[in-house]
């Protein structure tokens, strides 16, 4: 304590290096002291750090003994001969030196903060239900163990794969919604909600008959109407019949003709949505109409290719040329959603399987639930087993009914005054209005590298309490934003169309994490950075957090992620023509989350297949004048963020869209810089919704006592 000048005694702190870690009061030199017994270490310091949601974690950072190697599992062991749970480290860093100052004392402002590479477990399980839910975050996130108080997104999860995890944990016999993951995020948090699941009542053909058209779906019959009105000497139908996504596989050595007929089968027959045709009435809407299982046969949608004689080897060019034909032999109007050509290397080698699917059936998420079942099939059917996937507890159809009702819900009637508010107002103009004509497009391919794309995907996101899209989607408004800045436009904001996956929670109840489909959302945001310097948001200093708190606010007031806009847009007669006279965005972005084939086992993705969802050859021109879509993608060396730049030539030329991809690039490394620096980071109003702060507040308060929950 010490007096004040009208002689009152001031609280300044604690005279001591004790800290507080949920709940306990801790000494970090007890620790320091039982790690300095090992016979392996030079040095130790222990220090408390922030790790969301459970606010402080212990990191330990140590020195080897000369000739010494030491790992966390053996450190922790050690210590916990002799210290509580409570006071074991959750993460060890091992140094070559620890950071000093001039005058020799530690300089704790430059530790460097634990990469996702030196993240090691926090406590083990405590409880069977805490148990199981460390072994499937550890499967969703591809990781060799997953700690009881281990944060699903601080590990790499994102939106998607928690889709992911929610089905894995129902497979096993708990009820548990994706919103609980992202409320609760650890292990501990979720086995304190879960539940034992209760079956629910399913007929046999309750995915099966007409199903309404959905409001992308009615965003692909508008894109389709305008192509028709450019080439009216089109014959109709014929861009939107290979609207595609495209999957290339390996297929086990071994596998047999009709093995591999066996398996698709069994998916087709489990996916009510494989088996649908595309229905229009006289006056042009849309529906779907699923056929009962067994009416689509397998052996009618298997190409054999021969490539036994070139030692396996499959040419790429051989490849792009089947795609291209699987994609002419679509015909959703007749019902043929699915091709595949089978690539046969002979019974000793491994072989491909390209599949085809028409965009109107799967989106990213659907891949993520065809690719394991078939996997499944596949082995079930060479073990001569009977095919048990796992069930599909809500039906597309189901879906796309709940859609239509909820769309008259006063609450989503009153929201399209919000979202004529959103679209109103100077956004950037990349380009004028697109001729009628001669619409041409080129793609461009940005890759960042698994050094990089690690901290993108856990750090980044981490210090601001975000997730991946948000940083993303900031550096895209940096760069255009920032562009547009430098050429005297500094009025204008960003307005972009978001795609999400789709798959909220609108109704109670609902489980779609098992259901193949299209569920893809589609919403404009605006984007306004006007308080921002975006030439000091590059340097990685506060502009940078600003900037990504800003975005992070301006999504998080975006009602339900979004979903009401598709509603009021496309399934309300009366909001719909209010919203189509609406300026739309010039500018899609759309993040497919973070994929690994590791429930695929020897079925993954090929290596050489490049893009993971081909966007088929142009069949319809894109909807933008410059569309981004970006994926996280596991390799040997990590994930890695592939992002596909795809615009209109007329509207943009090569070197602008380079110099976009530099500055999104160069916003990115900002964010990866900042969030490295002590103090970056930190809460933004929508994670504290029980109290009323704005963001200077919430600023003043982390300036003075700490980024403290």
């Amino acid at each position: 304590v010490r007096w004040t000048p009208e002689g009152e005694l001031a609280f300044v702190g604690r005279a001591d290096d004790q800290v507080k870690v949920r709940g306990h009061r801790i000494e970090p030199g007890e620790i320091e002291a039982a790690l300095s017994r090992h016979p392996g270490l030079l040095r130790a310091v222990v220090v408390a750090q922030e790790h969301e949601p459970s606010g402080k974690r212990l990191v330990a950072y140590v020195v080897p003994a000369p000739g010494s190697t030491v790992d966390g599992a053996d450190l922790r062991g050690f210590v916990r001969r002799a210290l509580p749970d409570y006071m074991i480290p959750a993460v060890f860093v091992v140094l070559n030196e620890l950071p000093l100052l001039p005058n020799g004392k530690l300089d704790r402002a430059a530790l460097p903060k634990p990469g996702l590479a030196e993240v090691t477990r926090t406590r083990g399980p405590r409880t069977p239900q805490e148990e199981l839910l460390c072994t499937l975050f550890a499967q969703v996130l591809d990781v060799p163990a997953v700690g009881a108080e281990d944060n699903f997104f601080e590990l790499g999860g994102d939106s998607i794969m928690s889709i992911q995890l929610v089905s894995k944990v129902r497979a096993a016999g708990l009820s548990m919604s994706a919103k609980d993951v992202f409320q609760h995020q650890t292990p501990a948090g979720l086995a304190a909600v879960v539940t034992a699941s209760e079956e629910h009542a399913h007929t046999s053909d309750l995915g099966v008959g007409r199903i309404p058209a959905t409001p992308i779906m009615h965003w692909l019959r508008e894109q389709e109407e305008r192509e028709q009105e450019r080439q009216e000497r089109r014959e109709r139908g014929n861009g939107l019949d290979q609207f595609s996504q495209t999957v290339l596989l390996s297929v086990p050595s071994g596998v047999t003709e009709p093995q591999l007929t066996g398996a698709l089968q069994a998916v087709l027959d489990h996916h009510d949505a494989l088996r649908s045709r595309l229905e229009r009435s006289a006056g042009g809407e849309w529906s779907l109409h699923s056929s009962p299982r067994g009416c689509v046969t397998a052996a009618d949608l298997i190409r054999r290719i021969d490539v036994s004689g070139g030692e396996g080897h499959v040419p790429g060019r051989l490849v792009a040329d089947e795609a291209r034909q699987a994609r002419g032999r679509l015909r959703p109007g007749d019902g043929v959603m699915v091709q595949a050509v089978w690539f046969d290397a002979g019974p000793a080698r491994p072989g491909r399987l390209l599949l085809v699917l028409h965009h109107l059936v799967v989106d990213g998420v659907s891949w993520r639930i065809l690719l394991p079942d078939l996997a499944s099939a596949a082995s079930a059917v060479a073990a001569d087993r009977t095919v048990e996937l796992a069930p599909v507890r809500t039906s597309f159809r189901r879906w796309a009914e709940l859609l239509v009702e909820h769309a008259r819900e006063p609450k989503r009637i009153a929201e399209a005054a919000w979202w004529e508010q959103v679209l109103d107002g100077p956004s950037v103009m990349l380009a004028d209005r697109l001729p009628q004509e001669g619409r041409r497009t080129r793609s461009l391919v940005v890759t960042i590298p698994p050094e990089r794309a690690a901290s993108l995907l856990t750090d980044v996101p981490a210090a601001f309490h975000a997730n991946v899209n948000d940083v993303l989607l900031t550096a895209l408004a940096v760069a255009v934003l920032g562009r547009h800045r430098r050429r005297g436009e500094a009025g204008a904001e960003l307005l972009v169309d978001v795609e999400g996956h789709g798959r909220d929670e609108f109704v109670p109840g609902v489980d779609v994490s098992r259901t193949v489909g299209w569920f893809t959302s589609l919403f404009p945001v605006r984007v306004d950075l006007h308080d921002v310097d975006l030439d000091q948001v590059r340097a990685g200093g506060q502009a940078a957090g600003r900037a990504l708190k800003t975005v992070k606010e301006q999504l998080r007031a975006v009602p339900d992620h979004g979903i009401g806009y598709g509603l009021a847009r496309y399934l309300r007669p009366e909001t719909r023509t209010r919203l189509s006279r609406r300026p739309a965005p010039q500018v899609g972005f759309n993040y497919l989350g973070r994929f690994s084939a590791a429930d695929t086992g020897q079925w993954a993705v090929a290596e050489e297949a490049g893009a993971l969802f081909d966007p088929a050859d142009a069949v319809l021109p894109p909807a933008h004048h410059l569309e981004v879509n970006a994926l996280a993608k596991d390799g040997a060396e990590g994930p890695e963020l592939v992002a596909s730049w795809t615009w209109n030539e007329q509207a943009l030329s090569e070197k602008d869209v380079r110099e976009l991809t530099e500055l999104w690039a160069q916003a990115l490394d900002a964010f990866i810089t900042h969030a490295a620096r002590p103090g970056a980071g930190g809460w933004t109003p929508s994670d504290l919704p029980l109290v009323s702060l704005d963001q200077a507040e919430i600023d003043a308060l982390e300036a003075e006592w700490g980024m403290q929950e």
